[in-house]
């Protein structure tokens, strides 16, 4: 048996060596990604557009995380577990936001939660660090904002740039022990990287982060569209469809009951 990853441990892999993550839903492809050598797994609300249906991540719910992160707990993967903080919560009183953080953590057993948003949230991230309640950043693109802000690439302007900064050192000096960096521009990426004091894990930010993570199942090949930024390593969505045609033509030669 490994050696059970904590956020300590991740922390102090910066300039150590690369950080593997991968976003996964359940205890099979919690298995698939431990087993496969991730340092950390995200219960990423993700799952909402994913797994669930949905358009975008706004109509996850808490219960709906709290219900993922305990299916990846289960698989008892050594890699660290995080449970994505859902929409509108971080920016709820802060008894409510501990509320909620406390769910993930007891209810779910996360190892810590992630939360988007940038300087606005750094005193709700410091107090409920202070509460011991681990957290991971995340700045640049916020799937959560869709409908305010879109999907579009950050770090192209001075202005935007001197906002991610800000919000980047405001996240690591209120105490998250790394922060996921979404769709910044590659060029100007190396320099938030080099600027905060945590490990930055990056996903369509190109090179420069001390870690990546990746939606296991875009990963996989298990998504038709993938994002632009995803190169799958394996294509089980056509390998699925094609066993269950083999065996649904099995069926109705009788060859299978």
């Amino acid at each position: 048996m490994g050696v059970k990853a904590t956020t300590r441990s991740i922390r102090a892999l910066k300039g150590t060596r690369p950080i593997v993550c991968l976003t996964a839903y359940d205890a099979v492809t919690a298995r698939i990604a431990d087993q496969g050598g991730a340092d950390l797994i995200l219960v990423g609300d993700s799952v909402g557009n994913t797994v669930l249906g949905m358009a975008d991540t706004v109509g996850v719910t808490l219960e709906m995380m709290v219900h993922h992160t305990a299916a990846v707990v289960r698989a008892k993967p050594n890699a660290l577990v995080i449970a994505d903080l859902p929409f509108g919560l971080a920016h709820d009183s802060f008894p409510n936001l501990l509320k909620a953080c406390r769910a993930l953590l007891q209810q779910g057993g996360a190892q810590g939660v992630k939360i988007e948003g940038g300087a606005s949230l750094a005193k709700h991230i410091e107090k409920l660090v202070d509460a011991g309640i681990p957290v991971m950043g995340h700045v640049g693109l916020m799937p959560q904002r869709v409908h305010a802000t879109g999907y579009r690439r950050r770090g192209l302007t001075p202005a935007d740039q001197v906002r991610l900064f800000a919000d980047a050192q405001a996240v690591a000096d209120a105490g998250a022990f790394s922060i996921v960096v979404e769709c910044v521009d590659a060029s100007f990426m190396p320099k938030i990287t080099a600027a905060v004091d945590v490990p930055t894990i990056g996903i369509g930010s190109g090179d420069g982060c001390d870690g990546q993570i990746l939606v296991i199942h875009d990963l996989l090949g298990l998504t038709p569209e993938p994002p632009p930024f995803v190169k799958p390593l394996a294509h089980l969505h056509k390998d699925a469809v094609t066993a269950v045609q083999r065996w649904a033509r099995q069926v109705r030669q009788g060859g299978r009951r």
